[in-house]
């Protein structure tokens, strides 16, 4: 078993026992944990991640993360499912899976997505319609960070840490 970490640098360093990869493997996740959902590259799935996030928070005893971790969540799979569609790729391949993962007080949510594109932070403009979505993961995660799958594509991810 993993002891609680200090930080979430230590949390960090925790997680790479067990990979994004491993994590999409099924028979990894024991449901006490760690669960994934695989996701459409449509519009609703932004709704679905939202209600999983929060139903699984809740039952994991940290709501109190629901509010920020269903914001960023939406981000998340909103910048997923524009880079599934735009152009299109291999989504049969590799769908879109929202994975969470708890250690103790501490929950890293993490969207896997096909593109292969880096996610870069851009001057927050809010006047645009568009173009925040890194600033508002940074802002309401603890912290956050991006890794290339094995299979193709890639795992952004967020920390949260609760009470619980």
């Amino acid at each position: 078993m993993v002891e609680e970490p200090e930080s979430a640098t230590d949390y960090l360093r925790a997680t790479r026992e067990v990979s994004f990869d491993d994590l999409l493997v099924a028979d990894r996740l024991d449901g006490s944990d760690a669960t994934a959902c695989p996701l459409s590259p449509q519009a609703d799935s932004v709704k679905t991640a939202r209600d999983v996030t929060r139903s699984t928070l809740r039952h994991w005893g940290l709501s109190e993360l629901s509010d920020d971790a269903a914001l960023v969540v939406s981000e998340l799979v909103t910048n997923a499912v524009r880079y599934a569609l735009c152009p299109p790729v291999r989504v049969d391949a590799t769908p879109i899976t929202l994975m969470l993962m708890r250690i103790s007080a501490h929950v890293v949510l993490a969207v896997a997505d096909p593109s292969d594109e880096v996610p870069t932070p851009k001057e927050p403009d809010f006047i645009s319609e568009n173009g925040r979505g890194l600033y508002i993961v940074e802002t309401y995660s603890r912290c956050w960070g991006w890794d290339h799958l094995a299979r193709g594509g890639k795992a952004v991810w967020a920390v949260f840490s609760g009470t619980g």
